[in-house]
């Protein structure tokens, strides 16, 4: 239980952005066709100028009037402070009997014993403690450490997968009169040859309690696998049982391969040129460059292609249930619940299939067990409703 969302969730609308008569053919049948369904309830289309300048007023400001424009617009779309949140969460989790939490440790091993118990190995960083934990259950959800800390299990079922390290950059405005004007998270399309996660966005943020302006993303190329971690992570995770599928994922991406090398030759001039899509008033002097995260793509056997580069999110768990892992780009908020369903299925199948537990996961979410896909609408509006008035 969280006191207070109105430090962590505030309401933003989200609008798609495009240009060029064959863009804006292709996003008003994108509307048509989702605009019919539930789940898109209250999209709003627009190719007039005075109504997408008040949507986004720096989109439009001193742009080209010979060239045709089109955007749609969410009102109930959300900016998250997941920073926020996670310290909320684990704040009430720390306050439970039973419940500890070790900070500024490293795990320095995983192993099962013949009895079917799990032996953590720990090392705290300041104080060079070493202590172990055991364990029925391990979960691994390390963004982009989960694939070193699933290889030290050794688990039979996280054989062959690899990991493809691309860190995050943005353009932050730092000019308050120009942050002022906009309050949207605009969305246009990504460009030929880029992989789904670099679709470029003018995104307000409200980072703890302060509006922020961004755009990007940039990729970049490191060879860790954290932002803090180590330039050895990429080499030291090449195994032999991961070396093809590897190799193979690299023959197969060339284009991205490509890409990422324009990205990182990229000067701040050049970044700037792509912001003036969005914002052409933009200017240098108003802007810098901040460094993200880092994700880490899965890599893993393919039988027709050897290996392949996934861009989604993988769980990856032993076969008795005893150990689950999440890889992947983005464990965020597009995909978190159901990969935590997921997790639940493949470790808990008997529980989850218990009255108490299919109760208790309705109480949560509605919509549980139920195709939002096939609704007539109404399912829709009671879960939104509900997460109204629990996020306030």
């Amino acid at each position: 239980k969280i006191s207070s969302s109105k430090k962590f969730i505030t309401k933003i609308p989200h609008i798609s952005f495009v240009w060029g008569a064959d863009n804006c053919f292709y996003l008003k049948k994108r509307y048509e066709a989702l605009s019919k369904h539930p789940l898109f309830m209250g999209m709003e289309f627009s190719n007039k100028w005075e109504v997408l300048d008040k949507w986004m007023p720096l989109v439009m400001e001193n742009r080209d009037p010979g060239i045709e424009v089109a955007a749609t617009k969410m009102d109930i779309g959300t900016d998250v402070n997941f920073g926020e949140l996670t310290r909320a969460m684990f704040a009430y989790l720390k306050a439970l009997p039973g419940v500890n939490i070790h900070l500024g440790c490293d795990v320095e091993d995983i192993e099962k014993t013949d009895d079917g118990i799990w032996t953590i190995s720990v090392q705290n960083k300041k104080s060079d403690e070493e202590f172990k934990l055991t364990t029925k259950f391990v979960f691994i959800g390390a963004g982009g450490g989960s694939l070193p800390l699933l290889d030290k299990s050794n688990i039979k079922e996280a054989e062959g997968y690899g990991g493809f390290p691309i860190s995050g950059q943005w353009l932050v405005c730092k000019n308050e009169k120009i942050i002022e004007q906009h309050f949207a998270k605009v969305y246009g399309k990504a460009s030929v040859g880029a992989p789904p996660m670099s679709v470029p966005h003018l995104d307000t943020r409200l980072i703890d309690g302060k509006k922020a302006l961004l755009f990007g993303p940039f990729a970049g190329f490191s060879t860790k696998f954290l932002k803090q971690g180590s330039y050895w992570d990429l080499p030291a995770s090449v195994e032999i049982d991961n070396i093809v599928p590897m190799i193979s994922a690299g023959v197969h991406n060339i284009p991205l391969t490509k890409y990422l090398i324009q990205q990182v030759s990229q000067s701040m001039e050049d970044r700037l040129v792509a912001l003036q899509e969005y914002y052409p008033e933009a200017k240098l002097q108003d802007w810098e460059l901040a460094i993200a995260g880092q994700r880490v793509q899965v890599i893993k056997k393919d039988k027709k292609e050897g290996g392949i580069l996934e861009f989604g999110t993988e769980i990856v768990s032993s076969a008795d249930g005893s150990l689950a892992a999440l890889l992947g780009a983005s464990p965020g908020a597009s995909t978190s619940v159901s990969a935590m369903l997921d997790v639940l299925k493949l470790c808990f199948s008997s529980q989850i299939a218990s009255a108490d537990w299919a109760h208790k996961l309705q109480q949560m979410m509605p919509s549980y067990g139920k195709s939002l896909a096939d609704d007539s609408g109404e399912l829709i509006k009671k879960s939104r409703t509900l997460t109204r008035e629990l996020l306030n």
